[in-house]
């Protein structure tokens, strides 16, 4: 028979090409996906298995087994969001396929871990805490000074962060459901995210670009964008910093997304903190920018690193400035598009744009694919860049309704 691939897919635009990294015709190549990433599945698939949701580890082991009655045990199976590595990990230990299982997924998935991983490599990072209730994160306060960041360990997009200023703030944690958090001190610099490969051994392509807003931010409304930066003299610093933390997590390949805190000492000098690292291609609009802008396919690299391949290493072709950015709706989802319109001159247009068409229903499926409007830019200098992204967030403008009502709202 031929070897069995199986692939969990949640994406419905085509952020991985992959009838371009697997022979279909040589494997069979099976899909289990979500209703709307059905869009995004090759022809050439062998099969297609639809899930409610692809996080739902009791779901997703029935339709596997469905899939392994036809086509046998998998050799791999591929997970290339975020929210899917955990239910993969899980799938490989239950069926004994190689790859990552749950404890060599574990330093880049729960956060704690992930903490003392790269402060046993010599990384700076603040200062951090297992949360495990109230008592410890007062605790943790009483020794490390107020403010202070609560996060669930296993967490996605920001989900359920909480910034904390006082004992009085700690209300806010009664109201989650419970589940494993840390506690870390708040710090105020501004947050970088660095996207690449790592080879095992050093650093491959490698982008590092600075927030427009924050993750936090877009999850209370607002917009987020991103422009990678040119300034040499960061970048120095950066890339020094970027090759310790990836030596910290050891000497196998894996495509990174990287987040990082960035300010300066007193004295001038570049400080950088250890934020979070994913193993993984980054969201949003990254893997378009990479391959639009700088002719790079960090997703191919890291199907070749689940496959037990050597990623192929290519060179950034160029040096554009990519950019990108996110408009959430201003209502939550599920709601419909009544107006969309983006008030700039053709020539000022990001040059790749995903405007709703009025009538379109934005489905709750969470994630940084499902929002109002999603924009890449590319340009000459960082500068540049971001004022086209500010300009392209200052004048868009959406309207729309909740799913079940017909009065409009404007954001």
């Amino acid at each position: 028979m031929k070897p069995h691939i199986l692939i969990i897919h949640r994406w419905r635009d085509h952020h991985a090409g992959y009838a371009d990294y697997l022979d279909h015709d040589l494997h069979h190549v099976t899909y289990i996906c979500t209703e709307l990433a059905t869009a995004s599945v090759p022809a050439a698939a062998s099969a297609v298995s639809i899930v409610a949701a692809t996080d739902r580890l009791d779901l997703m082991s029935a339709a596997a087994n469905g899939l392994i009655e036809r086509f046998g045990r998998p050799e791999r199976i591929i997970a290339l969001n975020e929210g899917d590595l955990d239910t993969a990990a899980e799938l490989r230990a239950q069926l004994a396929v190689a790859g990552d299982h749950p404890d060599q997924l574990a330093p880049f998935r729960d956060k704690l871990v992930m903490a003392q991983t790269v402060v046993a490599g010599g990384v700076a990072i603040p200062e951090f805490a297992d949360a495990p209730d109230i008592e410890a994160v007062v605790r943790f306060a009483d020794l490390h000074g107020w403010p202070v960041i609560v996060k669930p360990r296993r967490g996605t997009a920001s989900r359920d962060v909480l910034r904390l200023n006082s004992v009085d703030d700690l209300v806010q944690l009664d109201r989650l459901a419970p589940e494993p958090r840390m506690v870390q001190t708040f710090c105020p610099d501004q947050v970088f995210h660095i996207d690449g490969l790592w080879t095992g051994s050093e650093l491959g392509p490698w982008r590092a670009s600075r927030y427009v807003n924050t993750c936090m931010e877009f999850a209370a409304g607002d917009v987020l964008g991103s422009v990678e930066v040119d300034d040499p003299e960061l970048l120095g610093p950066l890339g020094e910093f970027l090759a310790r933390a990836c030596a910290a997590f050891g000497d196998e390949p894996w495509v990174f997304h990287m987040e990082a805190f960035v300010g300066h000492r007193a004295d001038g000098s570049i400080r950088i903190n250890f934020l979070e690292a994913g193993s993984r291609v980054g969201g949003a609009e990254i893997p378009f920018v990479w391959r639009e802008v700088h002719g790079v396919d960090l997703v191919e690299a890291a199907v070749h690193i689940q496959l037990g391949r050597r990623p192929i290493v290519r060179s950034i072709a160029g040096q554009r400035v990519g950019g990108w950015l996110l408009v959430p709706t201003p209502v939550p989802a599920p709601c419909r598009i009544t107006v969309a319109e983006l008030d700039l001159p053709p020539a000022e247009w990001p040059y790749a744009r995903v405007i709703p068409d009025v009538g379109t229903v934005i489905p709750k499926a969470g994630g940084y694919e499902h929002v109002g409007a999603r924009f890449r830019f590319s340009g000459a200098a960082t500068d540049d860049v971001e004022k086209a992204i500010r300009r392209t967030a200052g004048q868009l403008w959406l309207e729309c309704v909740p799913s079940q009502s017909d009065l409009p709202v404007a954001g």
